[in-house]
């Protein structure tokens, strides 16, 4: 590492991307200073900082300050070396392991679980957020088994503790692409080229966005995709939360705990949240109110931060504008699967990964569970089950593979 100051990290322990950033930082030997902004005096520091842009974690290395950094930016920030080496390996000299499971959420821990508890040698690559979305969850309440709910760190800590305690091997790294050698599948990572006997992908989804004037100019100075990761920030502030899902109206729910008022944007004539969450609505109204046939146009603000956002009435079909300090959207997700656009493995209309008897993908080998499969239901719970469904096919098919080579190699 280059000689420059002690790097900072600004961020709260209610904030999932903020302990990835940590882990990551702790697995590549850098020693850091960790400054809670729950801490009203640390907030303002970081704001002072940042120019008033609201978003954690933020990192300071020397006189560059970055918001939400990849682990790559975090390198090149702090001096060291990416790892290019593309060279053509001998066998003798690839890293050769039984799994290797691409994302390290609800559906690759659980995997995880099975497969280590079962002596099969795996390795997770996580780029993001260890627990995935549910890490930045702010509260589950149907898990199975929690009759009081669990909060989604919680359960993502505990899911990682768990496949840890059986020898899974997590990385923070990103898998650029998979390639199938026969055999072994090849798979590009930041790290070098590394390579299995069996592939399970479950990178999940991350969220859509509006792609509407503004939204990318205001991204963390006024428009967010996370409650639980930047809430705090607009404690007694005017907030409008676009969407009419379940995430829509959880997450409108988690932000009255900070909020003054909020104005939720619905492009169509009703709710399609879960009917609990809209009973849960009902209960905040003296914050919440929902505009329906409101569509989201366009966000407005100034140097610092947004202003407020213009919108169509539907039914009059007139422009129609909300003051505000904040914007949050949940207006659905989108399966992370760009690294699979250059393979041969078969995705659906929508880019999720299409499965065939066993969670098998189109690529012999290659697995997929959770949010990014085609025909998945979006839940954690889901998402579990089919990690250990795939687990166990995973299983199966390295049992075959061994007893095919032991056939041929047996003495005639």
């Amino acid at each position: 590492m280059s000689d420059i100051a002690t790097p900072i990290v600004y961020g709260a322990a209610w904030c999932g991307y903020c302990q990835a950033l940590k882990s990551y930082l702790d697995s590549i030997g850098v020693t850091y200073e960790y400054r809670d902004v729950d801490d009203k005096a640390i907030e303002k520091e970081m704001l002072e900082k940042t120019n008033g842009t609201y978003l954690i974690p933020t990192f300071v290395a020397g006189d560059t300050v970055v918001q939400n950094p990849n682990n790559d930016k975090v390198k090149e920030l702090l001096g060291m070396s990416q790892s290019t080496d593309t060279t053509a390996q001998s066998s003798e000299d690839k890293e050769i392991h039984d799994v290797i499971m691409v994302g390290a959420g609800p559906a690759a821990l659980s995997a995880a679980i099975y497969t280590t508890r079962e002596d099969i040698d795996t390795v997770l690559y996580e780029k993001g957020v260890i627990g995935g979305l549910a890490a930045i969850t702010d509260w589950v309440d149907n898990y199975p088994g929690f009759p009081k709910g669990l909060a989604g760190l919680d359960l993502a800590e505990d899911l990682r503790k768990q496949a840890e305690r059986f020898g899974a091997d997590i990385r923070l790294g990103e898998v650029m692409s998979i390639t199938d050698e026969g055999e072994l599948k090849k798979l590009e990572t930041t790290d070098g080229d590394v390579y299995a006997r069996a592939v399970l992908i479950a990178t999940g989804s991350d969220y859509k966005k509006l792609g509407i004037p503004g939204e990318d100019t205001f991204y963390g100075r006024g428009v967010h995709y996370c409650a639980t990761c930047d809430g705090a920030f607009y404690r007694d502030k005017n907030l409008v939360v676009v969407g009419g899902g379940n995430s829509a109206a959880q997450e409108a729910v988690f932000l009255t705990r900070f909020a003054t008022k909020i104005d939720v944007l619905v492009r169509s004539d009703k709710m399609r949240a879960s009917e609990i969450l809209q009973q849960d609505l009902e209960k905040h109204k003296d914050k919440i109110t929902i505009h329906y046939n409101t569509t989201t146009d366009e966000i407005i603000g100034a140097d610092n931060g947004v202003t407020e956002v213009v919108g169509t009435d539907k039914t009059s079909d007139k422009k129609v504008t909300f003051k505000t300090d904040g914007v949050f959207v949940f207006i659905g997700l989108e399966p992370n699967t760009d690294f699979l656009k250059t393979s041969n493995i078969e995705l659906d209309e929508i880019g999720m990964v299409k499965t065939f008897t066993g969670l098998e993908t189109s690529m012999k080998g290659v697995f997929c569970a959770g949010d990014v499969r085609s025909g998945a239901t979006m839940q954690i719970a889901s998402a579990t089950g089919e990690g250990a469904t795939a687990a166990l096919m995973m299983r199966k098919y390295l049992e075959e593979h061994e007893r095919a080579h032991a056939e041929v190699a047996a003495p005639r």
